[in-house]
């Protein structure tokens, strides 16, 4: 009976790991709003990245500004390789990231360790 257990157990065990890792989750998307010749967004970064896809209008300078809320030491900075930024987010304080939005396309980023990911998606 106790090996029934265990086994079921670890079936479940293995199913949450795949859809953790593998599984399709919903994330936050939103725009930037356009204020003149300019257009901001702001992303908080909480157990990752919110929204986790944000969409800018192609040709209009762009500042993206994160403000971390969680302790953690994964999310100290925000790497867009994309756009040669490497930035540190000290906790609680906002940060503003100047995007080069000349080109359409999706461009990705991610925490310092590469485990949390978002996108900006230039059209």
């Amino acid at each position: 009976m106790s090996q029934i257990i265990v086994l079921i157990l670890a079936v479940l065990l293995i199913g949450f790991i795949l859809w953790w890792f593998f599984g399709k989750h919903e994330v936050s998307t939103a725009s930037s709003v356009v204020s003149g010749n300019s257009q901001s967004a702001n992303v908080i970064v909480n157990g990752g990245y919110n929204p986790a896809v944000l969409v800018l209008k192609k040709g209009v300078p762009a500042t993206l500004i994160f403000n971390r809320k969680d302790p953690s030491t994964c999310l100290e900075k925000v790497v867009f390789p994309d756009f040669g930024i490497n930035q540190d987010l000290p906790q609680n304080k906002d940060v503003a990231l100047n995007i080069d939005t000349s080109e359409a396309g999706e461009y990705e980023y991610a925490c310092g360790m590469n485990m949390f990911h978002g996108k900006i998606i230039v059209k």
